[in-house]
C-alpha cells in the first residue's frame, strides 16, 4: 500500500465469505469490500487489485491457497474469455446456494423483508439444455460471443450450454464466409454482410436457422443453404433475415425463406406450440416446465378464474394456465407474436379459452374493463442494459406493476419478474415496494424463484444472474 491505501497491482491474501450479484466472490481489506472475480466463500486467496474505487475494490484470484470442496476445474476452453457463465469454478450445489443467499440477503437488506427463500428447484440438465443459440459475427470471420463487458468476439467453436447442431452450424457458416471471402459486418462504419447466426432447435432435434444479415440479398446464398443443411441433417429450414439499421437489435423486419419453412414446433408442458424466428420462447424447456408447473400448482385454478397474461408471447404461460383458467386473456406488442399465439391455441384446442390481442401494454392497462383478475402474470421483455435507459426502464417496471397491482381484489395472486440485465434483487425490490406503496396495497410474498443454470447470451450478462420470478398475494 501507498500512505496505507490499496493500489492497483497490489497482491493481497484476502478470504472470501460472500458473493455478489454477478457471481463474484466477496471479501475484505481494511474495511472495504473487495470483488474477487474466480473466488468461492470460505477460501483464501492471494488477490491481485486490478481497480480501486472510492469505497469498493475489485480483484482476481492469483493464486488459492486454501480450496473449496466446491471448487472444481471449468471445462470449457472459454471460461473467463467470453462474457457467459459466472460459475463454472464451482459444483452446482454452491452455485445454486450463492444464487439462493443472495435473493434472500436482497429481500431482507432492501424489501425489508424477512423472509427465508427455500432452495432453488436445480435443473437435472446443466449442459447441452439451451434450445437457441445466437452468434455474433465478426472480422476474421469469427463467430461466438462477446468478451465480457465489450463488442469484441471471442471466436467459440463449442459452447458446452448448446446443442450439438449448434456448433455444427455455427462452423458451416464460417467454412462458407471464408471460402467465398463473405465480409462480415462492422459496426462502427455500418459496412459488410454477416451479422448473426441464430439456430433454434427442437425436441426432435430439428433445426431452424436465420442468417442475420446488413442486406436483402447474399452472394452465393444456394452454397450457404447447401452447407447448413449438409452440417444439419436435421434441417428444417434456413431463412435470411435482413438488418440494415445501425442497432444493436439482433432481428432486423425483412425475413426471406431460402429453403424449407420458417418455424419450427415445440413441446412444453404437453402443449404444442409454433416457434418462428423472433417467438419468445424459454431456452430452457425442462426448467421452463418445472418454473410453469410450479405456478400452475401453487394458483390451484378450479376453471372458474380468470388470468391476465401481460407479455404473453406467444402464450406459453397463457396456454399452459388456460388448461385450467376459466378465461386468459394475454397481451403482446409484437404482432408475428400475437399471431403464434393465436395459433398455438388454435392448435391446442384452447382458443375458447384464451385470447390475445396486439397491444401495447401500457396503454392495455388504461383501457381494461373494472372487473378484477383472479392472476395478473408479469413477464415483462428485457430492457437493454445502457444507462440512457436505465431510468426508463425501472419507472416502466414500477407503472406496470403498480397498475396490475390495482387489478387485482384482495386474495388476488401477482406473478412478476425481474427480467432485465441490469435488474439486481436490490433494485427490483425497492421498486417493488414503492409500486406497492402507490397502488394502497399490501403483499405477501409466497414464493422467490430463480431459474437456473446459467446461460449466456450476447449482452454479457448471464440470464440467471438476476432473479427469474416472484409470487406475490394482495392482502
Amino acid at each position: 500500500m501507498d500512505n496505507g491505501k490499496p493500489r492497483e497491482g497490489q497482491l493481497c491474501r484476502l478470504v472470501i465469505d460472500g458473493y455478489a450479484s454477478d457471481g463474484a466472490g466477496v471479501a475484505r481489506l481494511d474495511g472495504m469490500v473487495v470483488f474477487v472475480q474466480g473466488g468461492i466463500r470460505g477460501e483464501a486467496c492471494d488477490v491481485r487489485l486490478t481497480h480501486v474505487g472510492r469505497s469498493a475494490l475489485w480483484g482476481r484470484v492469483e493464486e488459492v491457497v486454501n480450496p473449496s470442496p466446491a471448487r472444481i476445474f471449468p471445462r470449457c476452453l472459454h471460461y473467463t474469455k467470453c462474457g457467459g457463465c459466472q460459475f463454472r469454478h464451482m459444483n452446482y450445489a454452491e452455485e445454486l446456494e450463492a444464487k439462493r443467499i443472495r435473493v434472500e440477503d436482497a429481500l431482507r437488506r432492501l424489501g425489508g423483508a424477512e423472509i427465508h427463500v427455500s432452495a432453488i428447484l436445480g435443473a437435472e440438465q446443466v449442459d447441452r439444455y439451451r434450445n437457441k443459440a445466437q452468434f455474433p459475427v465478426a472480422k476474421g470471420p469469427r463467430i461466438g460471443f462477446y468478451r465480457p463487458r465489450s463488442h469484441d468476439v471471442i471466436d467459440v467453436d463449442d459452447c458446452l450450454l448448446q446443442g450439438e447442431a449448434a456448433a455444427r452450424l455455427r462452423g458451416a457458416v464460417k467454412e462458407w464466409m471464408a471460402e467465398y471471402s463473405i465480409p462480415a459486418y462492422n459496426e462502427r462504419s455500418g459496412t459488410g454482410l454477416i451479422r448473426h447466426v441464430f439456430v433454434r432447435t427442437n425436441r426432435r432435434r430439428e433445426s431452424l436457422i436465420c442468417v442475420v444479415a446488413n442486406a436483402a440479398q447474399l452472394p452465393f446464398e444456394k452454397e450457404l443453404t447447401q452447407s447448413l443443411v449438409t452440417a444439419c441433417p436435421k434441417a428444417a429450414g434456413v431463412i435470411l433475415n435482413t438488418n440494415t439499421r445501425k442497432t444493436n437489435v439482433i432481428l432486423g423486419p425483412a425475413y426471406r425463406i431460402l429453403w424449407g419453412k420458417d418455424f419450427l414446433e415445440d413441446r412444453l408442458c404437453g402443449l404444442t406450440f409454433r416457434l418462428s424466428v423472433p417467438s419468445f420462447f424459454q431456452v430452457n424447456r425442462d426448467q421452463a416446465e418445472v418454473l410453469y408447473n410450479f405456478a400452475l400448482d401453487f394458483a390451484g385454478l378450479t376453471g372458474t378464474e380468470t388470468v391476465l397474461d401481460l407479455y404473453c408471447g406467444t402464450g406459453t404461460i397463457s396456454l399452459v394456465m388456460a388448461k385450467q383458467a376459466k378465461q386468459v386473456f394475454g397481451a403482446e406488442i409484437v404482432p408475428p407474436a400475437v399471431a403464434d399465439a393465436r395459433e398455438n391455441a388454435r392448435r391446442n384446442g384452447l382458443s375458447d379459452v384464451m385470447e390475445c390481442v396486439a397491444a401495447n401494454v401500457f396503454d392495455l392497462l388504461h383501457s381494461l374493463p373494472g372487473q378484477p383478475y383472479d392472476y395478473i402474470i408479469l413477464d415483462p421483455p428485457a430492457f437493454t442494459k445502457s444507462h440512457q435507459t436505465v431510468d426508463a426502464a425501472l419507472r416502466g417496471y414500477k407503472e406496470i406493476n403498480l397498475r396490475a397491482m390495482k387489478l387485482l381484489p384482495r386474495g388476488g395472486y401477482l406473478a412478476t419478474c425481474s427480467c432485465s440485465h441490469f435488474m439486481t434483487e436490490e433494485l427490483f425490490c425497492k421498486m417493488l415496494r414503492a409500486a406497492a406503496f402507490d397502488a394502497k396495497v399490501a403483499l405477501r410474498q409466497i414464493e422467490a424463484r430463480q431459474q437456473s443454470p446459467d446461460h449466456p447470451i450476447l449482452w454479457n450478462v448471464p440470464e440467471t444472474n438476476y432473479l427469474k420470478f416472484y409470487l406475490f398475494q394482495v392482502v
